[in-house]
């Protein structure tokens, strides 16, 4: 099984907050939040509906799960939007510890060591399981050589607050660009293969 992410991402990295932000995260300081809606032009809107229709499962930390649960899980217009369809009725894996029950289905929770599960899941199953959202799943999944391609979309701002998706003390890779283009609003849409480690410059002399 192929495993894909995709990321909206500002140009400082953050990837939090891209729409609402919750009420924990209002409390914890974060208040700039809703910074990619309507960033995104009407070719970009349709590529990322797309991208999502053609997932056979999608894959989730639990923050994600439970945020996608209560919107696109329950509110009839997300749930109409072609989204919601493929959301709603494909697979969904949640990589959680902490979550006991998940009712969003069909759903499968993946506990103990979820990168195995994972890895397995991707040697026994074809087709393609998608990543939204999930920063810290994210960061867990490149660090274990498990993503297979990566999708930015970047949007020209600076946030200068939140999560972001690659933390300082990351693992590094290289990667091969697939496709990359700036649509029609700024938003930068770039698509990336993980190709193993960088190749680094010798070490200088003293």
């Amino acid at each position: 099984m192929k495993l894909t992410t995709m990321t909206q991402i500002t140009v400082d990295g953050v990837m939090q907050g891209n729409g609402h932000a919750t009420p924990e995260e209002l409390a914890s300081g974060f208040t700039r939040d809703g910074w990619a809606l309507g960033a995104f032009a009407d070719d970009t809107g349709e590529m990322i509906t797309k991208t999502y229709q053609r997932a056979d499962a999608f894959l989730f930390g639990r923050r994600t799960y439970e945020m996608f649960a209560e919107t696109w899980g329950t509110r009839p217009e997300m749930q109409a939007h072609p989204i919601g369809v493929a959301l709603n009725g494909a697979d969904k894996y949640v990589a959680s510890n902490s979550l006991q029950q998940a009712s969003w289905g069909p759903v499968t929770l993946l506990s103990g060591d979820a990168t195995a599960a994972i890895r397995e899941l991707k040697k026994s199953s074809s087709g393609e399981i998608q990543v939204h959202g999930s920063a810290t799943l994210i960061r867990s999944l490149l660090a274990a050589g498990l993503v297979d391609e990566l999708t930015l979309l970047v949007v020209p701002i600076l946030l200068g607050q939140g999560m972001r998706l690659f933390p300082d003390d990351g693992p590094d890779a290289a990667l091969e660009v697939i496709s990359s283009h700036t649509d029609a609003k700024g938003v930068g849409v770039h698509v990336y293969r993980p190709t193993g480690q960088p190749d680094y410059h010798p070490a200088r002399p003293a």
